[in-house]
C-alpha cells in the first residue's frame, strides 16, 4: 500500500513473522459501468479500512477530537483525500487484466471520503487508457498489495451499472497455497536483520478477483 512499515522484532520466528502480516484491512468493492457495447471507460473503487487503522488515522489528523464518532464538515473535508497522494509508480493495489494481458489504470481521480461506524470509507476513479470491451475475454480486477503489508478482500462486491446481461463473479485465493509461498519466502530470508523492510512480495498469492462478464452480443 501506499504506507510505510512498522518496524517488528528482530527475534521473532519466521512464523511469528509471517503472522505479523498483514497490518492492515481493507474492505473493497468495485462500481463498473458498461455501455450497450460491452465498453468500459474506468472503475469505481471502494475501501472501507478496519476499526483500529481508521482510529489511527483519525487522532494522527487530529480529528473528531470530541470523541463522539461523527465528524464535522470541517473535519470531514480534511480527510477528503488523505489516501490519494500516491507516489509516481503506485500501482494503487488494483489490477485490472484482459485475457491475461494487463490493462493501465489512470492514477486516482474525483475521490471522497466518510466516517460512520468508526471506520473510514474512501472512493475513487480510475480510468483505462481506452475503454474496454468485455468480449469473449472477461474483464478481470484484482485487489492486492504486493508486500502483504494490507489485506483486500472483495466484502463489498461488484456493482454493475449499464450493458447488457452482464454479471460479475468474485473468486477468493487458495489461501493454503498462499500460506505455503509465504512460509517458503520467510524460511529464504532467515536471520534477516530487517525483515520488514524487505518483506517477500507474495501478496499476489492472496489476492482476490472479480471476473466481469457479458454476454454474447450484449
Amino acid at each position: 500500500m501506499f504506507l510505510g512499515g512498522v518496524a517488528l522484532c528482530i527475534g521473532l520466528a519466521g512464523a511469528g513473522l509471517a503472522a505479523a502480516h498483514p497490518h492492515v484491512f481493507v474492505d473493497t468493492g468495485f462500481e463498473v459501468d458498461i455501455d450497450a457495447e460491452g465498453r468500459v471507460a474506468g472503475i469505481w473503487i471502494n475501501w472501507t479500512y478496519d476499526d483500529l487503522f481508521s482510529l489511527i488515522i483519525i487522532e494522527d489528523r487530529g480529528l473528531d477530537p470530541d470523541f463522539d464518532g461523527v465528524l464535522t464538515a470541517a473535519e470531514l473535508a480534511g480527510l477528503q483525500g488523505w489516501d490519494m497522494q500516491w507516489d509516481p509508480g503506485y500501482p494503487g493495489d488494483t489490477y485490472a487484466l484482459q485475457g491475461g494481458v494487463a490493462l493501465a489504470l489512470s492514477g486516482p481521480s474525483e475521490w471522497s471520503a466518510a466516517y460512520a461506524d468508526a471506520r473510514i470509507s474512501t472512493r475513487h476513479y480510475r480510468a483505462f487508457a481506452a475503454p474496454v470491451v468485455i468480449g469473449a475475454a472477461p474483464l478481470v480486477v484484482q485487489v492486492y498489495d504486493p508486500g502483504f503489508y494490507t489485506a483486500y478482500a472483495i466484502t463489498a462486491g461488484v456493482v454493475i451499472r449499464g450493458g447488457r446481461n452482464c454479471a460479475a463473479e468474485v473468486f477468493e485465493p487458495d489461501r493454503a497455497a498462499a500460506d505455503q509461498i509465504l512460509q517458503d519466502a520467510m524460511a529464504e530470508q532467515a536471520g534477516s536483520a530487517d525483515v520488514e523492510m524487505a518483506f517477500p512480495a507474495v501478496g499476489a498469492a492472496y489476492a482476490e478477483e472479480a471476473r466481469i462478464s457479458c454476454a454474447a452480443g450484449s
